[in-house]
């Protein structure tokens, strides 16, 4: 008796009732490619947007009175278009061929969308007040 069962990561191929051998596959099924893709950029738009957040703190101390934070600014649009590609992604591929719903992660990464590139023109406005 000889039957195959597939998982996400490998293919278990059981010719006799013991023992299991795994083969790995040569490449991953199309729709785990694009899920990485925007895991990936998910994951560094949170990278990035830390490091803005960092710099911000950095520049309070250092930024002379008057000047903008620039750098904060720039790390958060980073994360902006990060958060951008990945959404993108994520609307173009999901559900092509099936119907169904997104859910509210769906509607989440497009408020932090938003909610990013505010705070990247927030940043660029943003003037130090004090010395």
């Amino acid at each position: 008796m000889c039957t195959v069962q597939r998982s996400a990561r490998c293919v278990w191929t059981v010719s006799r009732p013991l023992p299991l051998s795994p083969s790995l596959p040569l490449s991953l099924p199309p729709s785990a490619e694009y899920l990485q893709a925007v895991q990936a950029c998910s994951v560094l738009a949170c990278i990035f947007s830390i490091l803005g957040l960092f710099v911000f703190v950095a520049q309070l101390f250092t930024l002379k009175k008057g000047q903008r934070f620039t750098f904060s600014g720039i790390f958060q649009f980073i994360a902006f278009l990060c958060i951008m590609v990945a959404a993108s992604i994520y609307t173009d591929i999901f559900h092509k061929n099936e119907k169904g719903s997104y859910g509210p992660s769906f509607i989440l990464a497009w408020i932090s969308f938003t909610l990013t590139f505010i705070s990247s023109i927030i940043y660029f406005v943003l003037r130090k007040k004090t010395a």
